[in-house]
């Protein structure tokens, strides 16, 4: 061998060492596989933003700030330290939309083979379960799993964008800005991601009603989950031929939209400082708008840090609630609450199984879901905490703001752009564990499931 092939024969052994590890680990361990991946998207997007390009002057963006918008961005959260319509340029807005639609569409795609992969681990009665809840017959294949993803999103993305772009053009007189307005609206509502080029928000568009509306819609389907809008699709208004899950996921997601909406309008009805000088319809307008953005799109049309204390916890409370799973929305997920509420329900009845709707859910799934639980309640807690000390502020704007980061909502109470560095990366490890860390979690969780084959003696500890 010459000593000019001795260099691409190590290239290659190189390659294929490398790949194989990755293949390896993939199969050994696709939760931290998911794990490093969105590091790496993060890190690549942080670096991009930190380009002299990407932000006005002759300066480039700090550290802190171009990881943490990179992290809202791929987390789709929409928390930023700073203004977005003033902050970055042109290329910077892209590469922010870039990184919101590479997160929004990995995060479904990673749940979805996430799940894939979790199944194949189980025995063939769990697998069975499994594929129902995520949807119906050949979803459970990859490919078809992957094209639902891709075509959902285009096809409402699209669908927005149609409506929005000629409505932001008549708005704001300019077509170019109008389109890209329109472009950049569609996608971060469908992401769930809640980030806004207006300077001073989504208010610049005077609470117009056909841009209200459609990034209402645009928030609400995304929150969904694309295995429930494949069933929705699909069957439409045959209900009976849901799945489980995507009736789970409706009748909950219905009962936190109206009851928050409810909450926010009797709470907000005569504050002046939000919605108080409003007429009657654009009150009910806007409360409806907040209790759908409360649960992850992080749009907002008036400031949150002008709210009632009282509102601030009840959007604590919906924010920690979240969407559906396998969406672009955050928090624990409905169906997770749902599990809760029905294991609540079967215990209180004096039943052994937690059942709906003519099916039983199996006790292993209840132990993922309040362990799920466990995990967001602690970080926040934590995160709390920490923006306390960091901060020195009392406990309601750190808490709203940790609810917020680690359910990928984007509400802010004014915090996030008044703290320091370390602040940052607090919420910026709490975006990150929210958004891909409760799914790998989950995941992780179900992979482990083992069948033992001895039990010992029961022991009963008092409770309560």
């Amino acid at each position: 061998m010459s000593q000019g092939d001795v260099k691409p024969h190590f290239e290659r052994s190189l390659w294929k060492r490398t790949t194989g590890k990755l293949a390896k680990l993939s199969q050994s361990s696709p939760p931290r596989t998911a794990l490093l991946i969105f590091a790496a998207v993060i890190a690549l997007f942080s670096a991009l933003l930190m380009m002299p390009w990407a932000t006005p002057g002759r300066g480039s963006a700090a550290v802190h700030d171009a990881l943490f918008v990179a992290t809202s961005a791929v987390t789709v959260t929409g928390l930023t330290p700073v203004n977005t319509a003033d902050d970055w340029t042109l290329a910077g807005q892209i590469v922010i939309l870039i990184g919101i639609q590479v997160g929004g569409l990995g995060i479904v795609t990673m749940a979805a083979l996430l799940a894939v992969s979790v199944t194949r681990h189980l025995g063939l009665r769990t697998r069975l379960i499994a594929r129902e809840g995520m949807s119906t017959g050949g979803l459970g294949e990859v490919g078809q799993l992957l094209k639902t993803v891709i075509i959902c999103s285009v096809v409402v993305q699209t669908a927005l964008a149609v409506i929005l772009i000629p409505r932001l053009i008549a708005l704001e007189g300019d077509a170019v800005r109008g389109a890209w307005y329109g472009l950049f609206y569609a996608i971060s509502s469908f992401n769930n991601a809640g980030f806004v080029i207006h300077a001073d928000g989504l208010g610049g568009v005077d609470n117009d009603s056909v841009v209200v509306w459609t990034v209402m819609l645009g928030v609400f389907l995304g929150s969904l989950g694309f295995p429930v809008l494949y069933v929705l699709w699909r069957y439409r208004w045959h209900i009976k031929s849901w799945t489980l899950h995507t009736k789970l996921t409706m009748e909950v997601t219905t009962i936190l939209l109206f009851v928050g909406a409810a909450a926010y309008a009797f709470l907000e009805w005569n504050n002046t400082a939000t919605i108080g000088d409003m007429g009657w319809l654009e009150k009910l307008q806007s409360a409806l708008f907040a209790s759908v953005n409360m649960r992850s799109g992080g749009f907002s049309v008036v400031e949150s840090n002008l709210e009632h204390s009282e509102t601030m916890l009840v959007s604590d409370a919906l924010m920690f609630a979240g969407g559906g799973s396998a969406s672009t929305a955050g928090g624990i997920k409905v169906t997770t609450i749902a599990v809760i509420f029905l294991a609540f329900l079967a215990e209180a009845r004096g039943h052994e199984e937690t059942t709906a709707h003519g099916r039983t859910i199996p006790a292993q799934v209840g132990r993922v879901a309040v362990s799920v639980v466990a995990m967001g309640a602690t970080a926040v807690l934590f995160s709390t905490l920490a923006l306390m000390t960091i901060s020195g502020e009392d406990m309601g704007r750190p808490l709203y703001e940790s609810v917020s980061a680690f359910a990928t909502v984007g509400l802010t109470a004014g915090l996030t752009e008044q703290l320091p560095p370390s602040g940052l990366y607090v919420l910026a490890a709490l975006m990150f564990t929210g958004r891909v860390g409760i799914i790998t979690f989950a995941a992780a969780l179900t992979v482990r499931q083992k069948r033992v084959r001895y039990r010992y003696p029961e022991g009963r500890p008092i409770i309560g």
